[in-house]
């Protein structure tokens, strides 16, 4: 654990002392280095935790988060080469090291076999995320979306801290291999259903959970590039992730808790996929179909069964690859027509034809198009789903139906269409745009041949 942990703090002093011509390639290429060793941990073991120390333990469910994590830093710092050019050097610097600064926290709280510990790495992601959306985004709204999630983390977090402090009064312990262990006695009175609700409230805001999710558009459309993808594909899975820890701690079938959760996330599916179909802003409605993937998954960890686990854990993991690419892509529109407003970076396709084909590419795994793991994964969550109660059928069928039809749209609008007037001159796509896009995409082709390795289930 600590031969990532350490070189990824290391690489704090190295951008403050490289010099100025070697400052991207050198991150990005240790950080690229950092990613190709972590992928150690996907090796197969007999043994469920691997590298259990006293303070981490690593097994099925956050191996692929831990990976996923890793191998967005140097696409991250990648993304923002091109936003970053105007500034002066120490700018870049500070700008590099707040991006690197979150890097720790979230691969500790992914790994954290504490419970205090992962809920002091799940806050400190925090801090650099605020930074970056309010100092870096590219319009005085950023405030409001900074306060947005600050208020938002902070009113669901200290909940979530007095139900960890009571459950250690509880148990006596809170490490995870020992509270394994533990069964929850029946939830009969308030102070059980209520512990249980709090320690379940942080993660919903964090995954987010219809109804709890307006900070995330918000923050989504106002943070830079890095800060969209850091968002999209890590902090959305924490939430996630959270909700998979805990849900093995709490009895939510005996105080029928998971009922509430179920109804909101399944409808939040389809009511963000509507929103979706509205929407004029391109990031905005890439920010809210992240709100309806999740809202899959929550529903998925809700039902603790062994498929609907691992039906959510190939969906976290094919999302946050997903998301992250359209945010590249719609941010190299951005850069070049400087909007982000559909109808005005319309027609694109005969302009930068090969970024056109990403733009296919990016779309079609967004919709679920069969060998893709995001197909898998939805296969799995819909069926785990339809065994719990076949009513459900009809929610999640309509809102893959409503998904298919408004990534459609985005391409359509994004890629047909007549060229808007006011484009007159565009940039060419550059080589590092195209390696950007591949290194999500290659990822995502190469896990349909070996699904199993995200899936969740010890091998």
């Amino acid at each position: 654990m600590l031969k990532i942990i350490i070189p990824t703090i290391m690489l704090l002093p190295l951008t403050f002392l490289s010099p100025h011509k070697h400052l991207w390639t050198n991150t990005t290429t240790y950080s690229l280095l950092i990613a190709t060793v972590s992928l150690q941990w996907l090796t197969p073991t007999y043994y469920p935790g691997k590298g259990l120390t006293p303070w981490t333990s690593i097994d099925q469910i956050s191996t692929p988060l831990l990976v996923l994590s890793c191998w967005l830093l140097p696409l991250m710092i990648m993304a923002s080469q091109n936003h970053l050019e105007q500034e002066p050097i120490t700018r870049k610097r500070i700008f590099l090291s707040t991006l690197i600064l979150v890097q720790p926290f979230i691969l500790l709280a992914f790994s954290a076999s504490e419970l205090m510990l992962f809920y002091i790495a799940f806050e400190a992601t925090l801090i650099p995320t605020l930074i970056l959306i309010t100092r870096w985004g590219s319009q005085p709204e950023r405030l409001n979306a900074g306060i947005y999630l600050l208020f938002y983390t902070l009113a669901s977090s200290l909940p979530l801290l007095i139900a960890i402090l009571h459950l250690h009064n509880q148990v006596g312990t809170l490490y995870f291999p020992m509270l394994k262990l533990y069964h929850p006695p029946a939830a009969d009175s308030w102070t059980s259903l209520m512990s249980s609700l709090a320690l379940l409230l942080a993660f919903m805001v964090k995954a987010p959970l219809y109804g709890l999710h307006l900070w995330l558009p918000k923050a989504h459309v106002e943070a830079p590039i890095a800060g969209s993808m850091l968002l999209a594909a890590l902090l959305l899975k924490l939430g996630g992730y959270g909700i998979m820890r805990i849900t093995l701690l709490i009895d939510l079938s005996s105080s029928n808790l998971h009922y509430p959760f179920i109804t909101l996330a399944l409808w939040g599916a389809l009511m963000t996929s509507a929103i979706c179909l509205r929407q004029i802003d391109l990031k905005s409605l890439i920010a809210y179909s992240s709100v309806s993937h999740m809202g899959l998954v929550v529903a998925a960890t809700m039902i603790q069964t062994q498929w609907a686990f691992s039906g959510a854990m190939i969906l976290m993991i094919s999302h946050g690859l997903t998301s992250s690419m359209l945010f590249c892509l719609a941010n190299t529109n951005y850069e070049r027509t400087h909007s982000r407003i559909l109808l005005l970076t319309r027609g694109l396709q005969p302009l930068l034809p090969l970024m056109a084909t990403w733009w296919l590419l990016a779309n079609l795994t967004n919709m679920a198009i069969p060998p893709t793991t995001n197909l898998m994964a939805e296969l799995t969550i819909i069926i785990a789903l339809f065994n719990w109660s076949s009513l459900t059928i009809l929610l999640t069928g309509t809102a893959i139906l409503l998904t298919a039809s408004y990534t459609l749209y985005m391409l359509m609008t994004t890629q047909r269409g007549t060229l808007p007037s006011h484009i007159t001159s565009i940039q060419n796509s550059s080589t590092r745009e195209h390696l950007l896009m591949a290194l999500h995409m290659i990822p995502m082709i190469l896990l349909i041949l070996k699904p199993e390795l995200i899936s969740g289930i010890p091998v």
